[in-house]
């Protein structure tokens, strides 16, 4: 059965199920939802704790020898089942039905994951963990950057901390994406503030930049057309040391799928149908940024673009002249549909 993380701290205050699966992509999220099982459960009295790391070779006949022995110091245990790249293979899927099928007395089972995709929960296995009736399979979604103001205010809320809305938006600013930093940076303020409400001026201080920039959160942007977000985090890229040859990757496979995209639109096939057979696939929760795209450029922009990239990757072969950062610039804000000349806020978004 599925439960809603919003819906966890609720249903820990009865009594509990005997399977929890935890999965996702979000440390902190994924963390803290674990710990919350594990509070409830040691005060409902499962005192022993054993701990499974699923790694190359693991021995999976220890999870049956844990559920079927007898527990040497408490009446009830709690067992912990962490599968970090969520594939437990043949040997490892037989030993999770075969538990399913009869959950040991007295023992909670703890599995951890990563996110699981779509073709991942329709295995066996997985199936059976999700629609098991003794079983609660928890899906931890990450935080956007356009829900991360709301989940920092309700981070400092908790803590009790009241903030001004600019404040709450430089800590979302600094800490972009990256929820622990944002979670220490809370706990930092809640020591400075002294029972005082946060002002931006406060945050400025005190918070450093801890945002956590990725090719494919660039991608993202490009597709959602915001520029200067996308510029930022280009340079975040820079800053850490990205090299260019791995961002031109991303950016030329968009764009080829972009294309491809947009001409089976021009030869009539509906966008649902074309999204179904594009490859790689495109998950349902990318199709709005992906369409948003798709308005913005024809197939001969796309084309075009296309060529850019090109000449993009004949600069950073030596190929070409050019500069390679000032290109990659370039070909980010026309993806995400700037024009040129580009507006001064725009550049100076990106020196900074």
């Amino acid at each position: 059965m599925k439960l809603n993380p919003a819906q966890l701290a609720k249903h820990l205050q009865g009594q509990l199920a005997a399977i929890y699966v935890i999965s996702g992509d979000e440390p902190l999220l994924c963390q803290e939802a674990a710990d919350a099982i594990r509070a409830s459960a040691k005060s409902q009295g499962f005192d022993e704790r054993q701990v499974f790391n699923v790694e190359a070779n693991f021995d999976w006949s220890l999870l049956y020898e844990a559920g079927a022995s007898l527990s040497l110091f408490a009446q009830k245990r709690l067992i912990e089942l962490r599968i970090p790249n969520g594939k437990p293979g043949d040997k490892g899927s037989e030993a999770l039905l075969r538990y399913l099928s009869r959950p040991a007395e007295d023992t909670l089972l703890l599995i951890t994951l990563p996110k699981l995709d779509g073709s991942a929960q329709k295995t066996k296995w997985a199936k059976a963990l999700i629609e098991h009736p003794e079983a609660q399979f928890i899906q931890i979604w990450p935080i956007d950057v356009h829900q991360l103001p709301q989940w920092i205010r309700q981070r400092l809320s908790q803590a009790g901390l009241a903030a001004s809305q600019e404040a709450v938006e430089l800590i979302a600013v600094r800490v972009e994406g990256n929820l622990l930093a944002a979670a220490q940076e809370i706990e930092k303020l809640r020591l400075l503030a002294d029972g005082n409400p946060l002002d931006a001026a406060t945050v400025q201080a005190s918070v450093g930049d801890s945002a956590r920039f990725d090719v494919f959160g660039l991608i993202d942007a490009i597709l959602a057309g915001e520029a200067n977000h996308a510029l930022r985090i280009l340079e975040g890229l820079r800053g850490e040391g990205v090299e260019p040859p791995v961002i031109l990757w991303a950016l030329a496979r968009e764009l080829r799928q972009l294309a491809n995209l947009a001409q089976q639109q021009e030869q009539g096939i509906p966008l649902d149908r074309a999204f179904a057979q594009a490859k790689p696939p495109i998950w349902e929760k990318r199709r709005p940024l992906v369409s948003r795209a798709l308005q913005r450029h024809s197939v001969i922009k796309l084309n075009r673009l296309l060529l850019d990239a090109q000449h993009l990757d004949a600069q950073i072969k030596g190929q070409a002249q050019g500069d390679v950062w000032t290109t990659l610039r370039q070909l980010t804000l026309m993806l995400a549909g700037q024009r040129f000349p580009l507006p001064s806020a725009a550049l100076d978004t990106f020196q900074r």
